[in-house]
Order: structure tokens, then C-alpha cells, then sequence
């Protein structure tokens, strides 16, 4: 089943956004996943593809939510549209 956002959840950073998902990426005993650019990311298949697919900068990967953090002239609804697409290809 494809993973889909559950909630946005707004932060005190105004270019992150958390994103609330209908089922978990990570087991919670793991530890979180935490890229700083998309070159970080190499070998994580999602978190390659979230980076590629609008303007992330940063991501952090815990549980059931993702927080994402654009870069600070791109439009939001670019980026969640993006987040959305990546998200619904999950196996």
C-alpha cells in the first residue's frame, strides 16, 4: 500500500515542514535518519527520491513522519506535490 500524508504539521522554521504519515518508514526502536543533503542520502532509495523530486535541502526521517526543509525561495505547494508523488510510488 502506497504511503500517503496523514497531516502537515507547520514548525517554528518557516522552510521546514513535518509531514504525518498513514503508516511507519522506520521502526521506532531505529534509530532516525537524518540527511543534510542529497549527496547523504546516497543509497536510500526514498530519501534519494524525496531530495530529487523539488527543492529539499534537509530531511529527517523518524517512525511515521518525515520533516522536510526547502530551500527558502520555493513554493510549498511544489514541494509537497513532490513529497505526495515520491510517497504514493512507495512500495
Amino acid at each position: 500500500m502506497p504511503l500517503r500524508i496523514q497531516q502537515y504539521e507547520k514548525t517554528p522554521n518557516p522552510n521546514a515542514l513535518k509531514c504525518v504519515l498513514s503508516s511507519r518508514l522506520i521502526e521506532p526502536k531505529d534509530a532516525p535518519r537524518s540527511y543534510k543533503n542529497a549527496e547523504a542520502a546516497r543509497g536510500d532509495a526514498l530519501a534519494e527520491a524525496l531530495f530529487a523530486s523539488a527543492p529539499v535541502t534537509t530531511l529527517l526521517v523518524v517512525d511515521n513522519w518525515i520533516t522536510v526543509n526547502k530551500a527558502p525561495d520555493a513554493d510549498w505547494n511544489e514541494v509537497k506535490a513532490g513529497i505526495e508523488r515520491v510517497l504514493a510510488e512507495q512500495p
